[in-house]
C-alpha cells in the first residue's frame, strides 16, 4: 500500500512539475512577443535650443519628474530594480560617456524614446514611463532633451537588464507596466506649450506625473511594485481631499501628513514633489480637488 502512495505521489509531483514548466513556457513565450513586437511609427521633430535658460528649465523638469530616480543625479545610470525573482533594471547612461548613448542617438532617437517609449528598433523600452512623457508638451520636451544633452560625459557602462521568472509572469499578467509603449497613444499630437500657472488646467497636466502609481483616475489601488503599500486615491473623494493647501504642499514637501504620519519615500517619492514651484503644487492641489 505505501508503495503504491508513493508512486501516485511521484506521479502527481511530476504531473505539477510539468504543468508548471508547461505554464512558465507559454509566459516566456508571450513576454518574448511583447518584446520583440515592432512599432511603425512617425516620430514628429521638434527643436531642441541650447540656450541655457532652456537647458535650467530642463534642470527643474528632471527633477520634478524623478528621472533621476532611474537614470542617476549625474545621468550616468543607476540600477533601481535588484530583485532576482524579478529581475535586475537599469536605467542607462544618458550621458555621451563611455557606455553611454551612441554617436548616432539624435534628437529624432530622444523623441522616439520618451514619447514613444521605444529603441532603435522600434521595439519596445522596458519600464521607460513614456505614457507620461507623451503627455509633455513640445516645450518642456524640448527642455529637458536640451538639459540632458548638455551634461558632461559620464563613463559608467549600464549594467543589462535581465528580467527574471517573476517578472515574466507578472508583466504578461498586467501585474507590471513593463512595456509602457503599448500604453500609448502613437498619433498623440502635442501641444506646443501650455500655459503655466497656479491652475486647475495646468495641475491637470503636472498629474500625468502621478498617473503611474496613483491610476489614470488618481483614485489610487494595489501598488504597480509587487509587495508595496496600497496606492492612496488623491481624489477631493479620498483622505487627500481633507488637506489644506497648506497641508497638502506641506506633505509634498517634507513627507509629513496633517495626521502625523512620515510618508517613506519608497512609497511616496516626496524628495521628487520637495522640488515642484509653489504655482505647480497650487495648480496640482486644485486639480485634484477638482475630482
Amino acid at each position: 500500500m505505501f508503495s503504491k502512495i508513493m508512486k501516485w505521489a511521484a506521479i502527481a509531483g511530476l504531473g505539477l512539475l510539468l504543468l508548471l514548466l508547461l505554464s512558465f513556457g507559454i509566459f516566456s513565450f508571450l513576454f518574448h512577443q511583447h518584446t520583440n513586437r515592432q512599432y511603425a511609427v512617425q516620430v514628429r521633430d521638434i527643436p531642441i535650443p541650447d540656450d541655457s535658460a532652456t537647458i535650467a528649465a530642463g534642470r527643474h523638469l528632471y527633477e520634478i519628474k524623478g528621472c533621476g530616480e532611474c537614470h542617476g543625479a549625474n545621468l550616468g545610470g543607476k540600477m533601481f530594480v535588484n530583485d532576482p525573482p524579478i529581475g535586475r533594471f537599469s536605467g542607462p547612461n544618458l550621458t555621451r560617456g563611455k557606455g553611454g548613448l551612441p554617436v548616432s542617438f539624435d534628437n529624432t532617437a530622444w523623441l522616439k524614446a520618451m514619447r514613444h517609449g521605444l529603441n532603435a528598433e522600434n521595439k519596445p523600452l522596458l519600464l521607460m514611463p513614456s505614457q507620461e512623457f507623451t503627455l509633455m508638451d513640445d516645450h518642456d520636451m524640448a527642455a529637458i532633451i536640451a538639459f540632458c544633452k548638455a551634461q558632461p560625459p559620464v563613463n559608467v557602462p549600464t549594467p543589462p537588464v535581465q528580467v527574471g521568472a517573476l517578472g515574466k509572469i507578472l508583466s504578461v499578467a498586467g501585474k507590471i507596466p513593463m512595456f509602457p509603449a503599448e500604453l500609448i497613444d502613437h498619433s498623440r499630437q502635442q501641444p506646443k506649450q501650455v500655459v503655466k500657472a497656479a491652475t486647475v488646467d495646468y495641475g491637470r497636466y503636472l498629474s500625468a506625473s502621478c498617473q503611474g502609481c496613483h491610476r489614470p483616475t488618481l483614485t489610487g489601488g494595489d501598488n504597480p511594485v509587487p509587495g508595496g503599500v496600497p496606492v492612496a486615491n488623491i481624489t477631493a473623494t479620498g483622505n487627500v481631499g481633507k488637506w489644506s493647501k497648506e497641508e497638502f504642499i506641506t506633505a509634498l514637501r517634507t513627507g509629513k501628513t496633517p495626521e502625523g504620519k512620515q510618508l517613506q519615500v519608497g512609497d511616496m517619492p516626496w524628495n521628487m514633489t520637495a522640488q515642484y514651484t509653489d504655482d505647480e503644487l497650487t495648480a496640482l492641489y486644485l486639480y485634484l480637488r477638482s475630482l
